[in-house]
């Protein structure tokens, strides 16, 4: 039985452009309440500029946003009370403490927020023990989650993470990946999050969309799109010549996808890799290599790839 409760965003046909340059166009997409909600895609894929269509920041040239069940062009006001947000990196003021500047904040939002309850956030943010030191002394993925919890301090029902993992080491990404585990999970917050990388997505949304170029390419529940089924299988050998001709020859054979050069690709459920690794070494086959990705892992390579041609073409052509 379909559910009642509305979207906490519904853009439809959303369209924006800059000159000759399209950013976004013809966007369609939904996020539902209590979801993480990746927007992935490579720089200049959109993600930016939709999220501060969202945020009233920039105008729209086409299409409709609601949030909450309400028009943001009529209701811009009541929605944005609803909404925190954090886009790149944080705007913080570093000779001021994390506490001074979440009740700097508190008070420029127009709220009254008691000090036990920004207390509170800093703990939530896991800076409590840093609340009376100067931001000028945190390190990136401090400042990181001080940001997010200056969007939080009025407890907005949504909240939008622009690239929140952005210059982070591998310890401040967990940090920030965990966070927005918690928010999901213990607050009930319904989070808007976009990255460049994909296997963060797949940790911690639940729904996913790619975006390159300005438009959708895919979306839908991260279970479904990381599907097993859909592993790609990178084998590296030593005579690629003969391991293909026995494969052709094997059970193997409907798996086997294209040869790139010394390599030879598949697709396969994963659960199948270790009885394919077997079969190699009972035939002998010298095995330099094997790799396993999903293959919307190998798309979205794909489409770094190519992005990144067109940036090299057009640095050697200006």
């Amino acid at each position: 039985m379909p559910s009642s409760i509305p979207p906490i965003i519904k853009v439809d046909r959303l369209s924006k452009y800059f000159g000759d340059i399209r950013a976004v166009e013809n966007l369609s997409f939904s996020v539902n309440q209590g979801d993480i909600y990746g927007f992935l895609g490579q720089n200049g894929a959109g993600k930016s500029t939709t999220i501060r269509m969202l945020l009233t920041l920039i105008r729209p040239d086409a299409g409709e946003i609601e949030l909450f069940g309400m028009n943001l062009r009529t209701h811009r006001r009541e929605i944005l009370m609803q909404v925190g947000a954090v886009i790149e990196r944080p705007d913080l003021y570093k000779y001021l403490t994390a506490y001074e500047n979440l009740s700097l904040f508190a008070r420029m939002s127009g709220g009254s927020v008691p000090r036990k309850r920004l207390m509170e956030q800093l703990e939530q943010v896991g800076l409590a023990e840093r609340a009376h030191h100067k931001v000028k002394t945190f390190s990136q993925g401090m400042k990181q989650r001080l940001g997010i919890g200056v969007a939080l301090v009025n407890d907005p029902k949504l909240v939008i993470l622009d690239e929140p993992t952005n210059g982070l080491d591998p310890q401040g990404i967990a940090d920030i990946r965990n966070l927005i585990l918690h928010l999901s999970r213990s607050r009930g917050k319904t989070v808007l999050v976009s990255s460049h990388l994909l296997s963060e997505m797949e940790l911690i949304a639940g729904r996913m969309l790619i975006m390159d170029r300005g438009k959708k390419i895919v979306e839908g529940p991260v279970g479904e799109l990381f599907d097993p089924a859909q592993t790609v299988v990178e084998l590296d050998t030593a005579d690629p010549a003969n391991t293909l001709e026995w494969i052709m020859r094997s059970p193997w054979q409907p798996f086997f996808r294209e040869r790139r050069q010394q390599q030879l690709i598949f697709k396969m459920d994963k659960t199948k890799i270790p009885d394919f690794t077997a079969g190699l070494v009972q035939q002998g086959i010298r095995v330099m290599g094997i790799r396993q990705r999903h293959s919307l892992e190998e798309y979205f390579l794909s489409l770094t790839i190519a992005n990144q041609h067109v940036e090299t073409f057009t640095d050697r052509t200006v």
